[in-house]
């Protein structure tokens, strides 16, 4: 990877995470601690980040996209040990259909590198996949909503009811016992196309968006194959789940950890 494609992908996990650790950047890099240390000195001389003892920060200008901006910590930490899980079942030379949620988001950074086909609706993930020469990139049309980025609408249901794709991967506003929900209409009807145009469904949703419902419904339980949760849903949620025929993946979630 040339360096200045690499220091564009470091800053774009930087200003994602708002911050992040040398040895954690290493790996999802896959280059030494050393390059990414020469590679954080160059960015900070451009005042794009800030180093300080056990990582770095963003310290660039702010992205207008208030769903990226407004994730608690915690929630973040989840966020990222799900992303973690299902990136790694998600085999290589795959066709993946990504919604534009933020956990879907994280999937995405993890899966740069990746020889597969990405099929998207959501500009920041789309954008996330341009320094990679080796995935191809379908970037799904329509109404773009002004928060999130992502493409919605007839538009989108139409360009989506022509393609097929191994799996969708979806992110969630709520789940309970009746299903699946979201908090945008236009949204469902075009994640219900997602679903629609794929082999395999796979929904993305940290534990504290159980026993929540919203807006819309997208669909019931037994609709999903499988879903990737984090280890602090609670042991009666996980048996419902398996009840409904979903295979249930959990994900350990673990602190962001390392020094620069």
């Amino acid at each position: 990877m040339a360096s200045r494609v690499r220091q564009d992908r470091l800053l774009e996990l930087v200003r994602i995470n708002g911050f992040a650790s040398l040895h954690n950047l290493a790996n999802l890099l896959k280059v030494s601690e050393s390059t990414v240390r020469r590679d954080l000195g160059f960015l900070e001389k451009e005042g794009s980040v800030k180093r300080t003892h056990g990582g770095v920060f963003y310290t660039g200008p702010s992205p207008n996209l208030g769903h990226f901006n407004q994730r608690q910590q915690s929630e973040h930490d989840r966020k990222v040990a799900i992303a973690e899980l299902t990136a790694s079942l998600i085999n290589d030379g795959d066709t993946l259909l990504l919604d534009g949620g933020s956990t879907t988001y994280e999937l995405a950074q993890r899966l740069v590198g990746r020889p597969m086909q990405i099929v998207t609706n959501s500009l920041p993930v789309a954008t996330a996949f341009t320094s990679s020469e080796e995935t191809d990139v379908v970037l799904i049309g329509g109404y773009v909503h002004s928060r999130t980025g992502v493409a919605i609408g007839p538009y989108s249901v139409s360009m989506i009811q022509q393609l097929n794709v191994q799996r969708a991967v979806i992110s969630v506003a709520g789940i309970t016992d009746r299903g699946i929900f979201n908090s945008n209409l236009l949204l469902v009807e075009t994640e219900k196309a997602m679903m629609q145009a794929a082999d395999e469904v796979t929904v993305v949703a940290d534990s504290t968006k159980f026993n929540k419902s919203s807006l819309a419904l997208l669909c019931e339980l037994s609709m999903i194959d499988s879903i990737v949760v984090d280890n602090e849903l609670e042991a009666e949620w996980i048996n419902t789940l398996q009840l409904a025929g979903i295979e249930v993946h959990v994900a350990a979630i673990r602190a962001q950890t390392g020094t620069i």
